[in-house]
């Protein structure tokens, strides 16, 4: 009984010892596989979430949020019984109770700009046959046991198939999600400069720099209310974030991992949005921004072969204006 489950655990106590030993690494490779043929996509079924849920599945949802904090039971109640919000899980036959990966969406009208907008309890709902747009603002998976295997790729798209089945109406599929290593990328670029830092880099942080920033963006939540102090940070923060998502790899792949599993999947990159997330993680992270990733059906398997095959990322125009804006030096 429950014998899925326990190897599931066990790979995860697996992954926190296997540098000790050459034979560990040899092993979890083994394990991974065996486990990627028991967790195939085909085998999961997807399920939406509800309210009326066991409370034991609302507390797992609670405890494995990876993004956007569950603050209270009237927060979840909100995320899962508002007209307007869905929940879906990936769910293997073995596993009933335990949801492997699971997505947050809101029906809106137009892609959301920002975060609050879509988490406040107070925000007036949205007649779910009337949105126009789905916006996916959380996936965090629960089993660490489960890393590397690959399943998540194929949650949106199922989701997206799912909605469209729902609500034919539905014209517009979009993230609003973080920038999780803009910080330490520009600390880095700042701190260590390189002989080939870019020139769009240099001028970013000068203009950041004069605009007294650079010091502030990550730590001072008083910051974030200066209007004035926004404005002057407004163009070289959106620059230098379009620069870190189009140009900065670690191979072949986009920096940012949040980037990196979207445009995987088959995005665009649509929009940066400042300030959008005033959380202290949000401003810890990125000051304040945040993307929209645009998943158009039509382009989801051109963009996904484009970016794996040739190193090139779907982006729009107002992507590709932000890379030519010039700086004054």
């Amino acid at each position: 009984p429950e014998g899925v489950k326990f190897l599931a655990d066990m790979r995860a106590q697996l992954l926190k010892v296997r540098k000790e030993d050459p034979q560990f690494r040899a092993f979890d490779r083994e394990f991974k596989d065996l486990l990627a043929s028991w967790f195939d996509v085909g085998f999961l079924k997807l399920r939406r979430i509800a309210w009326d849920a066991p409370a034991a599945l609302l507390e797992t949802l609670a405890e494995h949020e990876a993004v956007h904090a569950i603050r209270s039971w009237q927060d979840i109640k909100h995320r899962l019984a508002a007209p307007d919000r869905r929940c879906f899980a990936f769910i293997h036959p073995q596993m009933p109770n335990d949801p492997l990966i699971f997505v947050w969406v809101a029906l809106t009208d137009g892609i959301s700009e920002r975060i609050d907008d879509v988490l406040r309890i107070d925000q007036g709902e949205v007649n779910p046959d009337k949105a126009d747009t789905a916006v996916f603002y959380s996936i965090s998976a629960t089993q660490p046991g489960l890393d590397g295997v690959g399943f998540g790729s194929f949650l949106i798209k199922r989701v997206v198939d799912r909605l469209c089945r729902d609500h034919k109406q539905l014209k517009h599929f979009a993230t609003l999600s973080p920038l999780p290593g803009f910080q330490r990328w520009l600390i880095e670029e700042r701190d260590h400069p390189s002989d080939q830092q870019h020139p769009r880099v240099q001028k970013g942080l000068q203009a950041l720099a004069n605009a007294g920033a650079l010091e502030r963006m990550f730590i001072d939540r008083s910051w974030l209310r200066d209007d004035a102090a926004l404005t002057k940070a407004r163009q070289p923060l959106t620059v230098l974030a379009a620069h870190y998502l189009m140009r900065e790899k670690y191979g072949a792949d986009v920096r940012d991992r949040v980037a990196n599993f979207h445009l995987s999947n088959g995005a665009s990159i649509d929009r940066i949005n400042f300030p959008a997330d005033v959380s202290r993680r949000g401003q810890k992270q990125s000051a304040g921004l945040m993307v929209n990733y645009r998943y158009r059906l039509k382009d989801i398997e051109t963009n996904h072969e484009s970016y794996h095959g040739k190193g090139e990322i779907a982006h729009s125009r107002a992507i590709a204006n932000l890379l030519r804006i010039r700086m004054p030096d």
